[in-house]
């Protein structure tokens, strides 16, 4: 066991269980360098729902996420160690048998649990957003390359066989130079508190509104296939002001003044000279919208969408099918090793290897800042109502949005 990594998990609410799943699939797969030796939430009851098949209280009911199909317990992936329960991080991160922490709580605690786990020698990996500011961001890597961590951040889009199929056609030539970037899709949220969960709407809570909570994937996905983004122009509102949670019956039982952001509306000139368009929210009230055919790559000889390279003059070729008659067997291997496509197990293992090796993952710290930069020049943007440089986000030259949050949580560029 000495070589195994052990691994605490901080946070047991609906995302718990993809996790899961994924290191259940991961052993499965021959995989068996690492044990999960700690559960912690502040709702201990939640830490003990995912110890041991037969113990603990019932897991909640499925909410319709996609590794909802089955409850997975601990005990499920290995039997020979089960992990101590805390209800406290700083007690799990002190006493229990760790080699690296997993970040699975709200995004405010995110730079506090891994600038107190890298103190404690430990790696961390994150889910997303990776912190609620940039400078917070940015002070979890200093720390972490400083003492020689691994930090990962939960960018599963990544690894996906759609995204990494569409990647081999990009690098492969098929649609020649990308020229644009096309996005679009509003939630039917309504006016509804989302996922039920009230801290999403609060600023010193959760940084951002959309535009950081769902917009670090949708700017990881496009700086990884089109490339880096230098500058954002946008639109933020706050369509509703004011949020509801209803029951059963639909009878309000909890109201709520939004402080954030629940929509956004942006255009991207790129590095390389490209541009892109992208709209996403969940403001909208009846029915959801968005393209037919998802995401929309346009370069100078075809399109990517639909799963599909369409070629100038109709030609079609699927994006799979390209991938699995094309891609040299080396390729395959390290993006799906021993056939492993769930995106999340890919995630972990990546995390994983990372600490085995020394080296970054593919979606490291510096991978998810500079998804929060992006995120977060959207906001700039709105606020000042101008043009944004992504550059000057990382920098702090532009701070307006996000200084309040950095002030609140003592998060200067010189400390």
């Amino acid at each position: 066991m000495s070589s195994v990594i052990k691994i605490g998990v901080v946070g047991c609410g609906n995302i718990v269980t993809g996790h899961l799943h994924a290191f259940k699939t991961l052993r499965a797969r021959g995989f068996d360098s690492f044990r999960i030796t700690a559960l912690c939430d502040q709702r201990i009851e939640y830490a003990r729902m995912f110890r041991k098949r037969g113990e603990g209280p019932p897991q909640r009911p499925p909410q319709g996420l996609p590794w909802d199909e089955s409850p997975v317990y601990v005990s499920d992936i290995h039997d020979d160690v089960l992990p101590a329960v805390y209800a406290d991080w700083h007690e799990m991160i002190e006493s229990a048998p760790l080699d690296a922490v997993l970040i699975l709580a709200p995004i405010f605690l995110h730079h506090q649990i891994a600038l107190a786990s890298f103190r404690a020698g430990k790696h961390v990996f994150s889910e997303k957003p990776l912190a609620i500011s940039v400078r917070a961001g940015q002070r979890m890597v200093e720390v972490a390359r400083a003492r020689g961590l691994s930090l990962g951040v939960g960018e599963a889009v990544r690894y996906g066989e759609a995204t990494r199929g569409q990647k081999y056609a990009i690098d492969a030539g098929r649609i020649g130079a990308i020229q644009m970037w096309l996005s679009a899709g509003m939630g039917a949220s309504g006016d509804a508190i989302f996922d039920g969960t009230p801290w999403r709407h609060r600023k010193l809570q959760a940084g951002g509104g959309f535009a950081v909570d769902a917009g670090v994937h949708r700017f990881h996905q496009i700086r990884y296939l089109c490339g880096e983004i230098r500058e954002i122009s946008a639109l933020a509102p706050r369509v509703e002001p004011r949020r509801f949670r209803r029951d059963a019956a639909g009878e309000v039982i909890e109201v709520l003044e939004s402080e954030l952001d629940d929509a956004y509306f942006a255009h991207l000139k790129f590095a390389s000279g490209a541009v892109g368009a992208l709209v996403e929210g969940r403001a909208g009230h009846g029915e959801a919208t968005g393209l037919k055919d998802g995401p929309a790559i346009y370069g100078t000889k075809g399109c990517l969408k639909g799963g599909e390279v369409i070629l100038d003059g109709g030609r079609r070729e699927s994006v799979k099918g390209l991938f699995a008659e094309q891609a040299p067997a080396d390729l395959k291997e390290r993006w799906f090793p021993r056939g492993v496509t769930d995106r999340y197990a890919l995630e972990q293992l990546d995390f994983l290897r990372s600490i085995e090796s020394g080296k970054p993952m593919e979606a490291d710290g510096e991978e998810g800042v500079r998804d929060l930069a992006c995120s977060f020049a959207v906001l700039e943007s709105a606020m000042l109502n101008r043009p944004v440089e992504i550059a000057d986000v990382l920098s702090g030259r532009v701070d307006v949005y996000q200084r309040e949050v950095n002030e609140y949580y003592g998060l200067r560029a010189d400390c």
